[in-house]
């Protein structure tokens, strides 16, 4: 079956929507203290204002018979006239999750590569995104597709 990497569209919520509870999952179980699960972040109200919001790119990888497979949000951002940091226009990755069960099958490098292609053809600087260190499997990804530690985020439990 061919994979069809494009931007998200209404008839793509239910399939979005199970993607997203599979994300908080794989964080409930490595930050139960943080992550209530099983969740989604957006409901589907919310999620198809997101998906008009141009600003807000998601992209999904659909199978022929239009099942989601995986997706991509995905967030403009810029900083204008800082006194320290410089314009640079950041295509900022929110949430990219790949279904469970086609992990492993380059559904995810697909994704990944279509997302940058789009940010270079928008000329953006650079992609950013986050990634929790409960989560070593993304991590790994995302080292295997060319990133790099912008900056590393750290806390205290009291």
């Amino acid at each position: 079956m061919a994979n069809i990497i494009r931007r998200a569209e209404a008839r793509d919520i239910p399939g979005i929507m199970k993607l997203l509870v599979q994300v908080d999952m794989v964080h409930h179980e490595g930050r139960p203290d943080l992550f209530k699960g099983p969740a989604t972040k957006y409901n589907a109200e919310e999620l198809a204002q997101i998906l008009a919001d141009d600003s807000r790119p998601v992209f999904v990888c659909a199978s022929d018979d239009g099942t989601v497979e995986g997706h991509a949000f995905c967030a403009r951002k810029q900083i204008v006239g800082d006194a320290v940091l410089t314009d640079i226009k950041t295509l900022y990755i929110d949430d990219i999750c790949v279904d469970e069960a086609v992990r492993g099958t380059g559904v995810g490098r697909l994704l990944y590569e279509s997302v940058k292609a789009f940010a270079k053809a928008e000329g953006f600087y650079n992609l950013t995104l986050n990634v929790w260190t409960c989560n070593p499997g993304a991590m790994r990804f995302y080292e295997a597709m060319g990133m790099k530690p912008q900056k590393i985020g750290m806390e205290t439990i009291l």
